[in-house]
């Protein structure tokens, strides 16, 4: 085997006419690398860390589903014109080996994205008619009922890790806050430099979509501001909300479904520093904002 590569490659190598992999991502799930297609073009390469996956956030992960999702979605939005890593093949193991998704290598120069040109971006993003298809993480329910759910499956996992950690709001408030949601676009709800890829601050392409739902905007912005709180993701939500603004209507400040989604993503955020990547001073501090969200969300008027 290559060293450095994952079971399965000189099959898949063999196959799709592929070489030189180098390993460029690693997730809880997936992990991606960049090789050389039989035409010479660099091709990205994701890989499934097994067939089924657990966590903190999510305990119950299909990696085939998310392969499929994330396929079905590049597919659509090329179509559409919007910069995303366009997809080859979709390669489901059928014995020993992995599931794999071959696309586009869409390359960086390491400049940060124009953070106005990213809410043009996602203007256009919630424009486009979505794809025919249920989100994997909206769990076979309505995005209302699957966020209202997965705070209060994630509250109680933050109390595993910290002392003294209280009970969860009502998810009759929180379903009351989110109201009716209307179908709305397709938000992709993970926002953040490790998913654009960008030369000279032009956003080339929106990567990851397995935490795809589909919603209103106030979500998108929600979980973004959170994201926002931490420099690595390199965020400036107000530029962001400029440039969302020349395409669309930006949502409302006191829109009670952005403590929602902001509470949503401090409880997800709070695990990762609890659990999954643990930070002896980011994970408290991290619990400690999604119970301030959580007040915020109580005080905010439906």
């Amino acid at each position: 085997m290559t060293a450095g590569c994952f079971a399965g490659w000189e099959d898949l190598a063999e196959r799709r006419g592929l070489s030189d992999p180098q390993l460029v991502g690693r997730g809880l799930e997936f992990s991606v690398y960049r090789a050389r297609g039989r035409d010479g073009r660099p091709v990205a390469v994701r890989v499934a860390r097994g067939r089924y996956e657990a966590n903190a956030n999510d305990p119950h992960v299909d990696t085939r589903a998310l392969l499929t999702q994330e396929y079905r979605i590049a597919r659509h939005l090329a179509a559409h014109g919007l910069p995303v890593a366009r997809p080859r093949e979709l390669v489901l193991a059928e014995g020993v080996g992995p599931d794999v998704l071959l696309s586009e290598y869409v390359p960086d120069d390491g400049s940060p994205p124009d953070p106005v040109a990213l809410g043009e971006l996602l203007a256009r993003l919630h424009r486009v008619p979505p794809p025919r298809l249920v989100p994997v993480a909206a769990e076979g329910v309505s995005t209302a009922r699957a966020v209202t759910a997965r705070i209060g499956r994630r509250w109680a996992e933050v109390g595993r890790w910290v002392d003294d950690w209280p009970g969860p709001p009502d998810a009759s408030l929180v379903a009351g806050r989110l109201g009716d949601l209307p179908a709305g676009g397709l938000l992709h709800l993970d926002v953040r430099a490790d998913n654009l890829r960008s030369r000279q601050g032009r956003v080339d392409a929106l990567l990851d979509w397995s935490n795809a739902l589909l919603g209103p905007a106030p979500l998108e912005f929600g979980r973004l501001a959170e994201y926002a709180r931490h420099p690595e993701n390199g965020l400036d939500p107000e530029a962001v909300r400029r440039g969302y603004g020349r395409w669309a209507e930006v949502p409302s400040e006191g829109d009670p479904r952005l403590w929602v989604a902001r509470l949503d993503a401090a409880l997800m955020l709070a695990l990762v520093f609890l659990s999954e990547a643990p930070d002896p001073v980011r994970g408290p501090a991290a619990a400690d904002r999604a119970r301030e969200a959580a007040l915020r969300l109580v005080a905010s008027r439906a």
